[in-house]
């Protein structure tokens, strides 16, 4: 018997809970031509959200192609211009010989080099001289609007871990040209998001950047604990065992109503289960998700300052004036400006993240072992 609870890669409908208002309005603003960037913390399911929405929409409509471009290698804009190039062209057809006709058609100034796998299949690969990229290269990001008027077809370019531009030599000029050929596309249209949500924050939702209103803007929220209650009990029952509605709910409240960690921690649970779950079960199934954390979690405090894992300790211990006086005083921490330095630092470490006035951990796991096992020592 398979495991009922999926995590860890693209996840099918099937194993989504509650996420059906985000599938319809990311389907409804890409049949208006509208952009899309989706922004929330890492592994809350972005990727597997973008994925059934324009599959679905493929699907219902043949004149939509939709492209999928991971950069989360990509660091140069050298290597963003061939990967964007090579992906928009073999998104809008599967024929290798048309494939070769368009870019024919639609590469004048720029004169890209052709190369053939040893499969025929998808096999194009395309190369530029970058010295001349360098000078303009707007037949490659109009490429797919050009694609789409010609071939009369709607075009969904679907950019994964975009804050990974910001590793490029300059960031925002090269966002400058993105925005200045991008935003008057209107066949084509772009879906946007990315794992480091206070980049992409500052990316679409500073008035100083480019990509500031370009499209519309989702963040997206945590499943409720009542949605992951009833998915719980439901996928329990589907594979003929039982667990209460309380203590499914407990399940997913002690990682937080994580998307990632509510499918892990219930398939291990489900694991050490036979017919009924108890409260010894999910007890004992916790403490194996943090053995088996536990090498990774002692590794990430070695990295971290004296004055950085004082302010982990007041976070687990709900500090809610971490600039106070008296947090200041408790934990050792400085002064209120090295306060919000040790914030920035463990936000770039992707330690915790700042939702409006509220700081949270990234990792729920991670607070939990800090908690049962690491604070209590200390």
């Amino acid at each position: 018997m398979s495991l009922p609870f999926k995590f860890g890669k693209v996840v099918e409908k099937r194993f989504f809970v509650n996420r059906h208002f985000e599938i319809d309005f990311i389907k409804q603003n890409i049949l208006s031509q509208i952009n899309i960037t989706l922004i929330s913390p890492r592994r809350w399911g972005k990727y597997s959200l973008v994925h059934i929405a324009t599959n679905e929409l493929s699907k219902a409509n043949k004149q939509i192609k939709v492209c999928h471009i991971d950069l989360f290698n990509i660091r140069t804009e050298e290597e963003f211009y061939k990967i964007f190039a090579d992906s928009v062209i073999k998104a809008s057809t599967t024929k290798w010989e048309e494939q070769i006709k368009l870019t024919k058609l639609f590469f004048k100034k720029l004169i890209p080099k052709l190369s053939f796998g040893v499969e025929e299949s998808n096999s194009l690969s395309l190369s530029f001289d970058w010295e001349e990229v360098k000078k303009d290269p707007s037949e490659i990001l109009n490429l797919p609007e050009q694609i789409s008027k010609k071939k009369k077809i709607q075009l969904v370019i679907c950019l994964d871990e975009f804050q990974n531009i910001s590793h490029f030599k300059y960031p925002l000029a090269f966002q400058k040209k993105l925005r200045a050929n991008w935003q008057y596309h209107q066949k084509a249209s772009y879906v946007i998001y990315g794992s480091k949500q206070h980049m992409m924050t500052h990316i679409f939702e500073s008035k100083s950047m480019p990509f500031y209103k370009f499209g519309e803007v989702i963040f997206l929220l945590k499943i409720s604990n009542d949605h992951w209650k009833k998915y719980i009990v439901r996928k329990f029952k589907a594979t003929k065992k039982t667990i209460s509605s309380k203590l499914a709910s407990k399940l997913a409240q002690l990682v937080e109503n994580h998307s990632y960690f509510v499918q892990q921690f219930a398939n291990m649970v489900w694991l050490n289960t036979e017919t009924t779950c108890n409260k010894e079960i999910i007890e004992k199934s916790l403490d194996q998700l943090l053995n088996q954390y536990e090498i990774l979690f002692i590794k990430e405090l070695d990295y971290l300052s004296n004055t950085q894992v004082n302010f982990l300790k007041a976070l687990c211990n709900d500090e809610t004036q971490l600039s106070g006086k008296k947090t200041i005083s408790k934990y050792k921490l400085g002064t209120s400006g090295n306060v919000s330095k040790i914030k920035k630092a463990l936000i770039d470490k992707e330690i915790i993240d700042q939702q409006g006035k509220t700081v949270i951990f990234q990792d729920p796991l991670f607070r939990l072992w800090l908690k049962k096992r690491y604070i209590t020592n200390n």
